[in-house]
Formats: structure tokens, sequence, C-alpha cells
């Protein structure tokens, strides 16, 4: 089945190779040393650049172990909360990246550390069951706690054909059936989610995979206000290409079982389309009998202003299945009745989950409630987005197509060059940033990001502009 396909993800991270800048102390609070007893700290304190001696050190000692060409710093996380991070020089960061968009509620949140130290949980966090056949006494109370769970439904077993055919990867056991998914997608690392990755050349090479239908996604032009029309067209051409591609696979005997898409894809560069589009595509699912798949790895959790991206759609028929990870705290997926295993150790390995995770989600979403930090993820939002336009009107030849929901924000930069150098700035000065696709900043703060906070961040980055050269 499709959905067997979208188990497991790995993050990537933005690989870094210029050199170094020196941190500043502008715009850095003079109390910034203090910290706030209300959880967060009041503004970025910097001691050295960024990675500073310390963080050097523990690079040359990792690369001995493994590969560390990737590692931006090495963290404190005992004394990081809040929106900010704090790394082995001292150095206070406001993060607005999150650990690629996977910290829900800010680091070393009180409810949080409470949980963990109350002693009915101990068992939980200490002990960690094979879930799928030697769940706790408490498993399925946690998961109403946490996750939505489905209605149980009949099972049908197999043929003696297709038991034995799968075996040896021919039909009917192994029937080829393929997922369409988009250019720029970016859903995971392992073979079936692979498959459907067209983001970086550098995830993908020296790795096998399946001859899959593969769409164009809508490049939309900015302001979107400006160019109704052609985007309008971008996205008719790109549905055409899904029916085509649809009907060419069918053709072929390899019939398509399922579409999967990102509601903005996040590793590609932060592409978006318009509600208009999903529910169009949503459509065509319905029509050719593919299931509808939506990957809300990165956007799920409330970042968008909804708690998932797709409530934005205005579904008439919801997704089959819709895949979530990062800020849940936990990875798996959702999915209508009918997509239900139909047997035992289908989708199945040693732990199938981990019930100290679902702990912490409950507790986060009660925080989510009774914070109302959607509204507030939608608020702070357009507090970003609108300094982000205003920056692109007073710095266009460094900033374009500023777009962004709720707090998923981005923008894109002349080219890789200058995009990475602007990062390794705004790191030195106080900000964690994230790139994404070609040449876009992309912003992943987390949920109990504010108002202040975005300003704070558009006074730092403004300079940076300033001094730009």
């Amino acid at each position: 089945m499709a959905f067997m396909l979208l188990s497991r993800r790995l993050a990537c991270t933005f690989q870094n190779n210029y050199r170094l800048l020196a941190p500043s102390s502008r715009h850095i609070s003079q109390a910034a040393a203090k910290v706030d007893v209300e959880f967060d700290y009041d503004g970025p304190l910097m001691k050295t650049e960024v990675p500073g001696p310390r963080s050097r050190e523990l690079m040359k000692q990792l690369n001995i172990i493994q590969n560390a060409e990737a590692v931006h710093f090495f963290c404190n996380y005992e004394e990081s909360r809040g929106n900010y991070l704090v790394d082995v020089d001292g150095n206070r960061m406001l993060d607005l990246y999150s650990q690629i968009s996977s910290v829900p509620i800010g680091y070393s949140h009180p409810a949080l550390l409470k949980l963990i130290q109350q002693p009915q949980n101990a068992s939980t966090f200490i002990n960690r069951p094979a879930l799928g056949i030697l769940p706790p006494e408490n498993f399925v109370e946690k998961l109403r706690e946490s996750l939505l769970s489905s209605k149980e439904r009949g099972q049908t077993g197999f043929s003696k054909e297709e038991l034995e055919t799968c075996m040896i990867n021919q039909a009917p056991g192994c029937p080829e059936y393929s997922i369409l998914s988009f250019m720029g997608a970016f859903h995971g690392r392992t073979m079936g989610c692979l498959a459907t990755t067209h983001s970086k050349a550098i995830h993908k090479i020296d790795i096998p995979s399946f001859d899959w239908p593969i769409a164009p996604f809508p490049r939309l032009k900015y302001p979107l206000e400006e160019f109704v029309k052609e985007n309008q067209q971008e996205e008719a051409r790109c549905l055409e290409e899904v029916e085509d591609l649809i009907v060419k696979y069918r053709k072929k005997k390899k019939t398509v079982a399922g579409i999967i898409v990102e509601p903005i894809q996040s590793e590609g560069g932060d592409n978006h389309a318009s509600d208009d589009f999903f529910r169009k595509l949503r459509d065509i699912s319905r029509k050719h009998g593919c299931a509808f798949l939506v990957d809300e790895v990165q956007t799920g959790g409330g970042c968008t202003g909804k708690f998932w991206a797709h409530e934005h759609w205005g579904l008439a028929d919801p997704v089959d299945v819709m895949t979530f990870s990062k800020k849940m705290m936990t990875g798996g997926f959702f999915h209508k009745e009918e997509f239900r295993p139909n047997a035992p150790y289908r989708i199945f390995n040693t732990w199938l989950g981990d019930p100290s995770k679902n702990l912490l989600l409950a507790e986060v979403i009660n925080i989510i409630k009774r914070e109302d930090l959607l509204s507030n993820a939608a608020h702070a939002g357009k507090a970003l987005l609108t300094g982000l336009l205003d920056l692109q009107a007073r710095y266009p030849q460094f900033i374009s197509r500023v777009r962004g929901r709720g707090t998923f924000c981005s923008f894109d930069t002349p080219d890789e060059t200058i995009r990475n150098k602007l990062i390794l700035m705004a790191r030195n000065k106080g900000v964690v940033l994230g790139g994404c696709g070609d040449k876009s900043i992309r912003f992943r703060p987390t949920l109990v990001f504010r108002d202040h906070h975005a300003h704070l961040f558009l006074n730092i980055f403004s300079d940076i502009l300033a001094d730009f050269k």
C-alpha cells in the first residue's frame, strides 16, 4: 500500500563552508545577562565568533569519529531556554530555525521540565517498550490524550500466491504501483520516501530508486496580487501535468496508487501554492482513484496559524493519509479507516514510537490550547511578514519573493553565496537562521515566538543589510 512508504524521515542540514564573520554586540540588550523568570531570555548575548573556540575543538574531536562537516556549532542545552539557543562558548542567540522546525514551545519549557520530574512518569522515560507486541497498560489512554486514533475495521487475508510472490518482489504480491510526487519535494531518505524526494541531488546520489512519476510544482510569482493571472496559469499547467502523468503511468502498467504533497515545499525552497491548487489536486486524486497523501512533517503543529497547514485549504473531502513529526515530538501518520493495515506486522519495527514522547506531546498540546499559541503564530507571523516586506522594499537588491503563512516565512536572496553569508552574519549578531532551496532563507521559530521577537530580529537584520558588502 502506498502509505507504507511514508514511515520515516531524516532531516538535512545546511552546509557551511564560508569564512567566519566577526561577532557584534550592536542591538544586543544591555540586560541580556539577566534571566527572565518567565522562561525566556530578554535578548541575544554574544561573547565570541560562532563557532567559537570550544565548538571548533569539539568539531575536531567529532570529526575523528564521524564526518562533522555539517555541524554549525555545539550547544549548551542546559542554558538554552525559550526562543534562545546557547552554545558551548556562552553565546546566546535568538533561534529562528529551532532545530530544523522541530522545537514546539521553546527550549526547556517549565511545564515539560516539571512533567519529566514527576515520579509516576519515571518508568515511561526509562523503559522503552516494543509497542507492537508489548505495550504498557496506559498506552491507549496516552494515545487518546496526545494523538487521535482510528476506528477498527475487519481484516482480510492474502492468497498463497500473493504471499509467495511478494518475497521475490514480483506481482501479484508486489504489484508495480507508483506514487506521484513533485519536483522540489522532500519526504525523507528511506528507499520509498527518497523516491518521492526531489529537492537536492546530495540526498539521492548513489542510491537506486523507482520509476515513479514526478510532476512540476507551481513556481509562483510575487507579489501575488500583481501576478494573479500568471499564477493561475502556472497552477493549471501543473495540474494538467499531474493528470497526464497518471494516465501515462496507468498505460505503463504502473498505476499511480497515491499522490504525495507538502502544503509548503520546505527543503525545496519554501514553495507555496494556492488553496485552490490543493483543492483541485484533491479532486484529481479522487477522480483517478489515487490516495491523497499530505506531508505535514514541517508544516504541522501550529506554525502556519492552524494546527495542520492543510486546514487552510477547506477540503470537502479530507486527506487520506497525513504524515507528521518534528514539532509533534514523535513521527507517524493519520489515515482514513479504509487505509488501516489489514494484517499484523504489515507496518512494524521494534519500537513503533516512544511512549515518553506521547507524554510530552500531550503537555505541549495543553500549552498550545491554554496559551492560544495558534493565534499567536498567526499574529507574530503577520508582524514578521510585514517587517520582511518592509526590508524587501528598502533592500530589493538582497531580498525578493517574501512569502509566508503564520511564522512559516521565507524570502529569496540573489544567489547561494549571498544567502549563506547573510546567515553567517546573522548568527554572529545573535540570530540563528536556516537556508532552503538554492538561495532562500527560511524562518522556523517556536510557537512561543512573539511580536517583540520579530521586531528584535528585524532590527538586527536591517543593520546587517545596511552594512552588507
